[in-house]
């Protein structure tokens, strides 16, 4: 019970990577709000939890709106207060495309989501730990390999995730400087076996030689699982890293060691 007696929002928890934080903070504990546009699946993933023994219950978000964030906290506060851990999950890869084929309009969709969300995330996230008084708590940052290294072919994906690594080191300070006793880190996962990933592979005509491509590009031979991320999530939302801020977590079977 690693996160007993915390309350936890996750962005983009109806599915992948979000899911698997939901499910492995209820069993370890949290209180967990489901947050995600995807309400059909944000209720599963809160049934599955409570199915267990957990506590956990969905709200709808749109991680790119200021007034739906502001809703979120309003529910928070009427249903007992405070936030512990806020995990900014929630992101889109697609529409892809090279510096010269990408669109403005595809730049911004993507930008909207991953970076702006990131923002009202990390903003709304230390208002959420604050109301609980001198506590503190831990926002988690979900980025990605391409917010470390280039990629020709996901401009924007690659541009916004750079903006979250870089957005969670200034908040990080912020908080520190700040004497909020708020811990601000990022997670950079590789290639993960999630709709994401496989929504990429669908898309191309070479879906299983890509695949193949990407598994011999990692060191450790496989695609990470959801579960490889929330074990990350998990460590960065308890109490056992109570010294860590400011931090990238790349999670990526070696993909960035090369």
């Amino acid at each position: 019970m690693r996160l007993a007696n915390k309350t936890a929002i996750v962005t983009g928890g109806a599915s992948g990577i979000g899911a698997a934080i939901c499910a492995m903070f209820a069993d370890e504990g949290a209180t967990v709000l489901v947050a995600d546009l995807d309400e059909m699946r944000g209720e599963a993933v809160a049934d599955s939890a409570r199915r267990r023994g957990g506590r956990a219950r969905f709200h709808r978000l749109d991680v790119s709106d200021d007034l739906s964030w502001k809703a979120l906290l309003s529910a928070v506060a009427a249903e007992g207060g405070a936030a512990h851990i806020v995990v900014n999950n929630a992101g889109v890869a697609f529409p892809n495309g090279d510096v010269e084929q990408q669109s403005l309009a595809d730049w911004r969709q993507v930008m909207r989501v991953n970076a702006d969300g990131a923002f009202l995330g990390v903003k709304y996230g230390i208002a959420a730990i604050r109301a609980g008084g001198a506590l503190g708590g831990s926002i988690i940052n979900i980025s990605s390999i391409l917010g470390l290294v280039g990629s020709a072919t996901t401009c924007a994906y690659t541009a916004s995730k750079g903006a979250v690594r870089l957005l969670t080191k200034s908040a990080a300070l912020h908080c520190a400087k700040s004497g909020y006793r708020i811990r601000v880190n990022s997670i950079h996962p590789g290639f993960i076996e999630t709709p994401m990933v496989e929504d990429m592979l669908r898309r191309r005509a070479d879906a299983s030689a890509m695949r193949a491509s990407i598994m011999a590009a990692t060191p450790l031979g496989h695609l990470g699982a959801p579960e490889d991320i929330a074990y990350a999530a998990l460590y960065l939302a308890s109490d056992e890293s109570r010294f860590v801020t400011g931090a990238g977590f790349v999670v990526d079977g070696g993909y960035t060691a090369q």
